[in-house]
This record gives structure tokens, sequence and C-alpha cells, in this order.
């Protein structure tokens, strides 16, 4: 079990020490009464379930939210925070999993907003925030230009640029929340450098994830919370995975290959074709020739900006398909919208669940229900609400979804919850083809496991599954192949028995004289 940590190293000093924190929202018990502290040049894992209750911790700490009861002392001053702009003034920056950016403008206009440079007191010196930024991404060796358009970045990038903003302020204390949720291993070591780099400042960082491998490797303490309560504290040194997955699932759970990462566990697929792409072309990628078979799950490899996202919004109806052929079941379909992939029975559960996946201003019910219209019509005129809520009931037990009702808005639930409600809003929605960009980002460690179960028995069912994810446990753990995509250019398929480890992976994709399988 893990145990308190009270003897902090005498060359560091407290930055943030809270004290008895709740929070109660209504007749629910957010926080109970949780004590956490943070340390100068220290990275402290902040651990726990969905709904633990971290989100809420850290929504009090930014000033988004407001406690119950409970003290907050940020480097030296007692502080309660009545506000977001009272949280940075004090000293803490926070990276969001949904992201605050400006899309429309550049990569240094988000870097330095509300911090610009101005010649003659009104003209904005662009030259001169384009020379700070392009220092300060060389720096932190960020693969960002200055002068990109923040819309023109997939996902990932735009991460790089959030987490750019907070490290560029002069932020004492900064809280990263799943930092890597879309991040390659190369772009994760990116980010990691960068934690280091702030730590030799002096910052404090306070790391939340699910990717117990990643909290092993950077953190120096962690905390995890459970129900809204603090379950433990330890140096990382001293304590390992099956301590932690213990504290976080508690005694009651139990959760199958979430301490074995690397288990096979894979469905075997047919040699029926399911979906066949042949010579597929837009503007992000090209020459495509891939086939999916009944039962498979595919795996799709490569870092951030190879174009393994764009893929799958192409398939998807998201972007403009220029030319080539989509086959599915054998017969040639066109694809010019969202709405014809849907037809089709080609689903996505999309990397950006709050751009392309959800609607958070709708409840569970009426998200799950959008994407199910003709399947819940009576007639033209006469929607079905009771098959609606069954299915949404049905949804949320398979998926384990932490709610009290379907009727729940999705900005209610905890960032892992609304993922589990993207995949589960497809469970009866006759999908052929399931394309998953990064399913599990944001879910904890048990939620995770379930998410494997269903994918498992979605392909035992016969769907066919493409899935690009940049935790590589993950693919090893669901796929019986891997595609490996450069550049927008499907170059090698082979079987996942040649793999064993990411760096077997990363051997086989660049020896140039192996030979790949056909497609």
């Amino acid at each position: 079990m893990l145990e308190g940590f009270d003897s902090p190293h005498s060359s560091q000093r407290t930055l943030l020490e809270v004290s008895g924190i709740e929070k109660k929202f209504g007749s629910v018990q957010a926080l109970r009464g949780v004590d956490f502290d943070l340390l100068s040049g220290e990275v402290h894992g902040l651990l726990g379930a969905n709904g633990a209750g971290k989100s809420t911790l850290i929504k009090i700490l930014g000033g988004i939210e407001k406690p119950s009861s409970g003290t907050m002392n940020v480097i030296g001053s007692n502080h309660k925070f009545m506000s977001i702009a009272d949280s940075k003034a004090a000293g803490i920056a926070i990276v969001h999993q949904s992201l605050s950016l400006v899309p429309s403008l550049t990569v240094a206009q988000n870097l330095f907003l509300g911090d610009e440079t101005l010649k003659y007191s009104f003209l904005l010196d662009s030259a001169s925030i384009n020379q700070k930024a392009a220092n300060f991404l060389e720096l932190y060796k960020f693969p960002l230009h200055p002068k990109q358009i923040v819309a023109d970045l997939t996902f990932a990038y735009r991460q790089l640029v959030e987490i750019g903003k907070a490290l560029i302020k002069d932020a004492k204390i900064l809280i990263l929340d799943e930092p890597t949720s879309s991040l390659s291993n190369i772009e994760k070591e990116i980010l990691f450098s960068a934690i280091r780099d702030a730590k030799k400042k002096g910052i404090g960082i306070i790391y939340v994830s699910h990717r117990l491998s990643e909290i092993m490797e950077i953190t120096d303490r962690v905390t995890v919370l459970r129900d809204g309560k603090k379950a433990g504290s330890s140096k990382t040194k001293e304590t390992d995975l099956s301590n932690l997955i213990h504290l976080i699932v508690g005694e009651k759970k139990t959760v199958d290959n979430a301490s074995s990462p690397l288990k096979e566990n894979k469905v075997t697929s047919s040699n029926e074709k399911v979906l066949e792409v042949r010579n597929f072309t837009n503007d992000r990628v090209k020459n495509v020739n891939l086939t999916l078979r009944k039962g498979e799950i595919l795996g799709l490899v490569g870092g951030i900006g190879s174009g393994r996202t764009e893929l799958l919004e192409s398939l998807f109806g998201i972007r403009k398909i220029n030319n080539g052929e989509i086959l599915l079941d054998g017969e040639l379909i066109k694809i010019r919208n969202i709405q014809d992939s849907i037809h089709a029975g080609i689903k996505l559960v999309p990397e950006d669940r709050h751009k392309f996946g959800l609607i958070l201003e709708h409840d569970i019910e009426h998200n799950n229900a959008m994407t199910m219209a003709e399947t819940l019509r009576r007639n033209l005129l006469i929607f079905s609400h009771i098959r609606s809520r069954r299915y949404a009931e049905d949804a949320v037990n398979k998926l384990s979804i932490k709610t009290s009702s379907i009727f729940n808005f999705m900005s209610e639930l905890s960032g892992g919850n609304q993922q589990k409600v993207v995949l589960g809003k497809w469970l009866h929605a006759n999908t052929k083809v399931l394309l998953l960009d990064e399913p599990t980002a944001g879910v904890d460690v048990g939620a995770r496991a379930e998410i494997y179960e269903i994918i498992r028995q979605l392909a035992s069912q016969g769907t066919a599954i493409l899935i690009c994810s940049s935790d590589f446990d993950e693919m090893f753990q669901l796929c019986s192949s891997f595609a490996f995509i450069r550049d927008g250019d499907v170059s090698q398929v082979f079987e996942s028995s040649l793999i064993k480890t990411e760096n077997d992976l990363h051997a086989k994709l660049e020896n140039r004289e192996w030979e790949s399988s056909n497609v």
C-alpha cells in the first residue's frame, strides 16, 4: 500500500498546499477532505479513475470552481480563487484536455495572446512576436513554426501549442491534464524533455494521466484519488504498477490486462474483405491502398503529421476525397460527406471528441440517438423515444459510464466518460467498419480494459476495425496486424506476430530492405 510522504528534500520549497478540500454539486460530494501538496522542481502525478475527483480538484486550483470548504496555500500565501484570473495571477497555469486556442491565429500569436508586443503603441509587432516564438520553440525543440495557423494543425500539434502557452508564461505551478493523449512516442519525448527543463527552473508540475507507464517514468511523487478522497500518496520510486492499480480501482474491482500491457488477447479475423481502399488520394493522403477484413483489428502506425488521423477522417467523410475508390462488401461506394459514411456502415470515434464526437450541450440520450435516426424511426414522422432511451441505457451499462441518468448533459461528465459515450453510440448503429482514433484518450485504467473488451467483442461479431493510437501497449494488445503510414502514404502492412516490442516495430519500419506483405 502507498504511504504518506512527509519529508520533502531540503532544497525544495512547498509551492502548493491544499488541506481538507471539499466540493459539493447539489447532493453530489465530488471531493471529501482532500489534502495535496507540490514542491518546487518536482513532477507530482495525480491519479484516479474517471469521476474520482481529479478534474474537480484541478478546476478549483484553476479558479473555475470554488471549494465548499478547505484551505489552499500557494507560494506562501493563503488563497481562495474567485476566478481564472486569480489563479493565473498566483502563478498557476493549466493545460486542460479541451484546448483553449484561437484557431484563426498563428502559433506565435497564440503563444503570446494577451501579452502581445506593440510598436507605435497600437500596431502588433509581428516580427518581434515571431522571433520570440521561434526562439522558444527551438529551446524546447517543439516541431512547430511560428507562422503556422493553428486551425491547420492536427490535434496533437495543437496540444503542443497549448503546453507552450503555459511554459512561456512566468508560471510557478504547471498543471498538465492528459498531455500525451494524442502524442506518439517521439512527441512524448519532446514533451518530457520540456518538463525536465521546467523542473530545472524550479517549476512544480502536477501531471494527470491514465497512462501509468508515463507516471512511473516522469513523476517524482504520486497521489491517488478515489471516490473524492485521497486514497494514498508515495514517492514514485517506492511504489509499483500493481499498487497504483489497486488504489485506483479499489479492492472490489479487477482489471484484466491492466498490469500486463503486452499480454496477447487478439481476435482472429477471417479472409472475407469488408473494406477495400484503392489509390485513395486527397490533400493529406496519397495513393493509399488498404484492405480491412471481417473481424480484423488493423493498427495504423505513424507519428503526428503522418496522415493517420486525416486518413480516418477521409474515410468518415470529414475530408474531401479527390481520387480513388472505396469498396464495401465488394461494392463501390461514394463518400461525399459524413452522412454517406454513416449510412454505409463506416463509423468513427474521433481524436478530437469535442469537435467531431459529441455535443456538450445535449444529454447522453440525444448524443446516442443522433447516430441512429433511421433505426429509431417508427415511420417517416414518429421517433421512438422508448427505443432511444433503451439503447442509451444499454450503452451506459455496457461501458460502465459513470452518470446518474441518461438525461445528464455531456458537459457534466468527465473526459473519460465522454469518450465512452462517443464509442457507445455506435454499438447499435449497423457498424461494418469502425475507425478508432485514440480510442482511450483520457480513460482510466479500469475503463480502458472494459473498452478493450468491447472492441474485441465487436471484432468477434465481424466488425472490421482500423485503429490508430499513440499508446503502443494498446496497439500490441488489440491489433492482429499493422500498417505504417508516413507522409500520407501507407507503405507497409505486416502481421503483429512479427512485432514483440515498440523497438521491434521501429526497427521493422526503418528497414527499407524488409519485404512487406501484400495489402
